[in-house]
Formats: structure tokens, sequence, C-alpha cells
């Protein structure tokens, strides 16, 4: 993995899950900071006033049993500490307050976070929230260095002349358009797959030229609305995306308002300024397996290397749908469940109407087994992935490989308020095209934060492969007896799992 550059937050006041205040007894000896080893008190030479706290990374009351204890060892008592009460408004059912601030924490350092958060599961009550890894058996383990475990993907299984791609993690970065979110978080994210081996995919909107430098590592798509679709720019992609619907909207197409059509995202996409952008729903030339396989052909003529990826949402037969993918000449089936989307998905669409990719997965991989096909297609999933542990049970249900959209997003401090499509677009400078809010953001620190993120949850997924006494992801891909679903469980048994957060929350 490349090498961990901290990358702290871009706000004078990062968001952790502890406070701490001081009052005005403090005299500024400066003890807190000499003792405290996470760095939560600064202080500088040369300034002798206190400094505010960076409460962000403090462990809580968890430290209490430290000789170090910043409250306890105050000699003018003037520290208090406390749980930070933004917690009860932050997040949602599917991503909670602490799970929003592991991954913060993940992308700033790389690291695990030392401070008791919950940031494998979230509290929706259902979906990946309710299935667990088996428990491990010692006798199991697989006593090997994270350096020799494999977490590597191929993505060109056919073994048809065309370029032998693997990316050296689990994971490739999900479309998001030039007109959803800021050019330098589009950069960033080409940057990190760099960096990581991997790929990132451009969306429906278009290619930058930005992007050329980092070609090898980037997926060009070509949606329904062909916006912005260019055969010169096919050329540039190693692989090439169709997309024909997506989990969280799917029969709805896309929608981008008239206010993030910018003149360069007109120019780009060739409409008219401030005109909303809608993508039809179907592709209007495919009814068939056999105008896909046109579809494909297409892409194959134009360009001879590139890889074929088709993404399709989750219906009922998305089993035949996935075969008819393989036999019209496709590389890699994309599944797009249904929990995924940001807020430019309707509530109504992401809730309602595909199947949930924790169903999905298991019924394309077997199906795919029973027609013989299985080891010569790479089989994607994506929709409302959020871990790393959510990337580990995707593959033992089936998958190969995953796409990751919101958490990327996440890593770069996205807060989950679902405004993404609104107005100027999003107040952090993430989902935006209003250059002002875009350059919040830098492509280096996108970059490193993104890097950061995968590097942790790469720790994570050697720890489960050494748990379950394997040494790659390919040996984990459909190990569905390594996982258990906590509803049909005896309660006995269930206890011995560690539970998801159910508590009321404040939306």
């Amino acid at each position: 993995m490349p090498e961990i550059v901290p990358a702290p937050s871009r706000f004078r006041n990062p968001i952790g899950k502890y406070t701490i205040r001081r009052n005005m007894r403090c005299t500024s000896c400066g003890l807190c900071a000499r003792l405290c080893p996470y760095g939560v008190h600064p202080r500088y030479d040369n300034y002798s006033r206190p400094i505010r706290p960076k409460d962000h990374r403090c462990i809580g009351f968890a430290c209490q049993q430290n000789d170090f204890y910043c409250i306890a060892r105050c000699p003018e008592k003037a520290l208090t500490l406390r749980i930070n009460p933004i917690l009860e408004t932050l997040g949602d059912y599917r991503w909670p307050a602490e799970m929003l601030i592991g991954h913060w924490h993940m992308a700033e350092t790389g690291n695990l976070p030392v401070i008791d958060l919950e940031y494998d599961l979230g509290n929706s009550g259902g979906g990946f929230d309710k299935i667990r890894f088996r428990l491990p058996d010692p006798e199991a383990y697989l006593n090997l260095p994270d350096e020799q475990m494999d977490t590597s993907v191929d993505l060109n299984k056919r073994g048809d002349g065309r370029i032998e791609k693997t990316i050296f993690i689990p994971c490739y970065g999900g479309g998001m358009s030039f007109g959803s979110t800021a050019l330098p978080v589009i950069v960033g994210r080409a940057r990190a797959a760099r960096r990581l081996n991997t790929l990132t995919c451009t969306g429906e909107g278009g290619y930058p030229l930005e992007l050329v430098p980092y070609a090898e590592h980037v997926i060009t798509q070509i949606a329904t609305g062909l916006f912005g679709v260019r055969e010169e720019t096919i050329l540039f992609a190693p692989v090439v995306e169709f997309k024909y619907a997506q989990g969280a909207k799917p029969g709805l197409g896309g929608h981008l308002l008239g206010d993030k059509v910018t003149p360069k995202v007109a120019a780009m996409r060739e409409t008219v300024v401030g005109n909303a952008l809608f993508s039809p729903f179907p592709f209007h030339s495919v009814y068939s397996v056999e105008d896909h396989k046109k579809h494909i052909d297409w892409v194959k003529a134009i360009n001879p290397r590139a890889l074929v990826s088709v993404k399709v949402s989750t219906p009922t037969d998305v089993d035949m749908v996935a075969v008819g993918s393989y036999y019209a000449g496709a590389h890699i089936v994309h599944l797009d469940g249904s929990y995924g989307g940001t807020g430019a998905a309707p509530d109504i669409a992401k809730k309602n109407i595909a199947m949930p990719i924790e169903y999905a997965i298991p019924k394309v991989h077997q199906f795919l087994q029973s027609e013989g096909v299985r080891d010569k297609i790479c089989l994607i999933a994506s929709g409302g992935i959020r871990s790393a542990m959510d990337v580990a049970k995707a593959i033992a249900l089936g998958a190969d490989g995953v796409v990751i959209g919101t958490a990327e997003l996440v890593a770069l401090e996205c807060v989950r308020c679902g405004n993404c499509e609104s107005g100027r677009g999003c107040a952090r400078g993430i989902a935006t095209t209003d250059s002002e809010l875009g350059y919040m953001t830098s492509e280096q620190w996108t970059e490193h934060r993104i890097v950061n993120m995968y590097t942790a949850w790469r720790k994570q997924w050697c720890q489960t492969l050494r748990q379950c006494g394997l040494r790659s992801f390919r040996e984990l891909v459909g190990r569905t007896d390594l996982l258990v679903h906590l509803d049909y469980l005896e309660e006995d048994e269930r206890k011995k799992y560690v539970p998801a957060p159910n508590y009321k929350m404040v939306i």
C-alpha cells in the first residue's frame, strides 16, 4: 500500500465523539499538554495562553483508567468532558454519527480509530447490519503479516486477448459525474486510484481533460443521456462502463438540476447553461440481448484493448440479466443494489424499488455457477457498501469486488446532509459545481484522504482473512458458510455477536 500522508480536517473545529471544555479557572500551566499522548491539548512555544482542545482526538471516558487522564489531573479542575451533543443530529440510519466520525479518523490518519466508535455497523436494522462473520476458530487463524495477504482482483477473466487488468484492492470508485461533484474531487479521486493501483469512474457527465494524466486508472461511463460521450475519450479508458440503471433509482434515469449546469458543465455535456438535464430510462436503442451486444461490440471496435463493464440495477430477474451480459461479451457485471445513492436520489426510490444488494449477489453468483460461466466473468457489487467489513461480507456472498461511492465522499468530510443536488450544491464543497465552494477542497488533500481510508480498510481486511484462515480474497468469494444472519440465530447464539446500534435518531 502507498505511504500514509496525514490529511487533517479542513475545518477549524473537526467533529468528534467527545467535547472537552476549559473554563476560566485554567491558569495555562501546560500540564494537560504534557500528559496527553493523543495531542488533544496543543501548546506552542512562545504562546502562553491556552488553546482550544482538539477534542476530536480524545478517547473519552475510557481514558479514566490512565494516569494521563487530563480531567482528573488538572490542578485547577478547569476541564470537563462529555459526549458531543451533535451526535444526536449527525448522520442517518445507514450512516450513524459514529460511522461518519470513524471514517473521518481513518481518512485523516490511515489507521483504525482508537476511540470507542462503532464504524462497522449502521443503525438500519437490516442489510449488512444484520450479517456477521462467524465467530473465529482460533485453530484456523493464519499468522501472516499484511504484506503477504492478497487483496487484489482480476477484472478480465475471459482470456480474450484484451488487457489483463488487476486492481490491488477489491474496490474501485463509483461513477460521479462532472456536474455532480467538484472538479478537485474528481481529479483527487483519480490521483488516489493511481496510487492505490485501482480505478475510479467518470460517471456520465463527460471526461474532463484534467483526468488524462491518470487515464489508466479512469473508467469512462456511457449512460442513457450520452452526455459527453466521445470516441476520443473512450480511447483513453482501460475500462468502459455501460450504465443501464442505478440501484438507487431504477426506472427513473438521472436528473441534474439547472443550478448545477454551469457554463463548464454545459460545454462538457454539449447542452444549455442553466437547463435541467435528464438521462432517460432506459437506453432507447436496447430492447434485447442482441441490442445489448451491439453496444458492447461498438465499444470493442472503437477501443480494441478496453474491458467492458455493464452496470445494472437489481430487479428480480437480475440473474438472467447477468448471464445475458456475459454472452453479449461483457467482462464485468456490476450489480447496483438499492441502498446506494446520494442526495440526488429520491428516498422513495432508494427505499422501495430495487432488490437489496445482499440478496442480489448470491442469487447472481449461484446462477452464473450453475451456467458454468462464473469463472469467466468478474462480478462487482455496489449499493450501500459503507465500510471495510461490508466489502468483506459482499465478497463472501459471491462478489469478486465492490464499487465504493459514498464512503469516498465521507472520507472528504461529507456529513450526509442530503443537499447534494440543491442550489449551488454541497456546503462542504464536495458535490458542487460552484467554483467558490468546489475549491474548498484540493486534489492533493482528496487524494491523501481516500488513500488513507483504504489503507485503514486493508488492515481490517487482512485481519478478517487471517481469522478465516484464508490468504486471499479470491478464496473468500462465495463463502457464505463463513457468515451468519442474526435473525436466523437462536437468542443464546445471537448474544455472542456484537449488536448493531439501535436507537431513535433525530433526522
